[in-house]
């Protein structure tokens, strides 16, 4: 299936004037860049919950910023910790406000959107123990956040599905209780080439050589960080007793092959897996439903799926 109309529309505006590289640019200049593409493709007006509140939580290098969305209901309700993408490098609570709003009206839960120390300054571990720490933080308070102590999911997309995969696999480890893990279009191996990343290796927004560069800031180069399991989940030794995965992949999207790597290593551990890779999208179409109709059908079966796991 060829992009998606709106999306290919999009990628025409932006492949007009090529971004230089990644590492060549100031990390300030691409997250300024990132903001303002992430305000563009927002809805117009903010999607409607119950209460936003800029909170903090203990993190190991001192307090983390959240904010706690809750929705319109009376009554405990289940809580998802979520980490927002951006290749560890750009993102925050805002590029992802639209993405959150709607997760808490959708899924009829809390949302803890966490903003975790961003690479270059901060490299792994810095993030995956932010992220870690603000979802322990959360499982010790369900009281101050959704109520229900066993309904605690994870969800991030892209570098943050990374975090969120290697939160719920530390979680296992932990033998601390999660209900689900949603993952959209995840980085889940530092090792290995795919055939995705040949495939789609430019102008789909996100191309193979900024995925080379965004891991090169965030893990360095030793083959023994990268192919650990808090840097490359897929790595893990084992994904028995998991919680169940809902996972998003997209046709035109270098890291679509390891994030279907990853739903199937888990399904083939008995693990409860939702997987599908949406023809005609691009990496990042979790912040495109307001500007694509294709996009936002895949949010909203996603989302669904998380809600029925929840």
């Amino acid at each position: 299936m060829p992009v998606d109309p709106s999306i290919a529309a999009l990628l025409d505006q932006v492949n007009t004037h090529p971004a230089p590289r990644i590492t060549a640019t100031p990390p300030q200049t691409l997250r300024e860049t990132n903001r303002q593409l992430c305000a563009t493709v927002a809805p117009p007006e903010p999607i409607q919950v119950g209460t936003v509140e800029n909170s903090i939580v203990p993190g190991p290098a001192g307090p983390i910023p959240v904010r706690v969305y809750r929705p319109e209901a009376d009554g405990p309700v289940p809580t998802v910790v979520f980490f927002h993408g951006g290749g560890w490098l750009t993102g925050d609570l805002d590029t992802h406000d639209h993405v959150t709003r709607r997760l808490c009206r959708d899924a009829n839960a809390v949302v803890v959107a966490v903003d975790y120390r961003l690479a270059p300054e901060h490299p792994y571990p810095a993030a995956h123990d932010d992220c870690l720490a603000a979802a322990r933080w959360t499982a010790d308070h369900m009281d101050d956040y959704g109520g229900h102590r066993d309904r605690l999911a994870v969800a991030g997309d892209s570098a943050g599905g990374n975090l969120a995969a290697t939160v719920a696999l530390t979680f296992r480890d932990e033998h601390r209780p999660l209900a689900a893990q949603l993952l959209l279009y995840p980085a889940t191996d530092f090792i290995d080439e795919y055939p995705s990343r040949t495939e789609n290796a430019v102008g789909y927004s996100l191309s193979t050589q900024d995925v080379h560069d965004l891991q090169h800031l965030y893990a360095g180069d030793d083959p023994d960080v990268r192919g650990s399991s808090q840097v490359s989940p897929l790595r893990a030794k084992n994904f028995t007793g998991l919680a169940p995965a809902v996972i998003g992949t997209a046709q035109y999207d270098p890291l679509r092959d390891e994030g279907n790597a990853y739903a199937k290593a888990l399904s083939n551990a008995g693990v409860d897996v939702f997987a599908r890779t949406y023809p005609g999208l691009i990496h990042g179409f979790l912040n495109l439903f307001a500007v694509s109709h294709a996009a936002d059908a895949a949010v909203t079966e996603l989302y669904t799926q998380l809600k029925q796991r929840l």
